[in-house]
């Protein structure tokens, strides 16, 4: 299959999903949220002043979303074919979980864009909230 008769789509895809985003910015925008802007994020430092966090803007990270989790023994899994249902234990319409790192950052909803998933983010998950969450496991 050639690359070419792919690119066409992809750009389409990019489009609907940059499209989306710029939808996204415009609604937290109005709504009151700051924009997100990565070339003037400073980072205090323990002198004070204030660090270029552009030297880590590259550095990659595992982004995750959990749909939910279920502890079952061994012969469960052994049991397991397709078609097979697993029960978890989140219900539906839940917020979904969002990990960086295997850490939960936030919680958000699915949204659906030209047949791909995507996650709108409801919630971020303050630093004092991550602490009393981790506290309780």
């Amino acid at each position: 299959m050639s690359t070419e008769t792919n690119e066409p789509n992809q750009d389409a895809i990019a489009d609907e999903w940059a499209q989306a985003l710029e939808e996204q910015a415009a609604t937290t925008v109005d709504e009151g949220a700051p924009a997100f802007e990565a070339d003037n994020i400073p980072v205090k430092t323990s002198s004070g002043g204030a660090q270029d966090i552009q030297m880590v803007l590259d550095i990659p990270v595992q982004l995750s979303v959990e749909l939910g989790r279920t502890r079952v023994p061994i012969k469960y899994i052994l049991q397991l074919a397709q078609g097979s249902i697993v029960e978890l234990d989140a219900l539906a319409g839940e917020p979904m979980d969002v990990l960086v790192n295997g850490y939960l950052i936030a919680q958000g909803e699915v949204v659906v864009v030209n047949d791909k998933f995507g996650i709108r983010l409801t919630d971020i998950v303050t630093p004092s909230e991550r602490m009393k969450r981790l506290s309780r496991t």
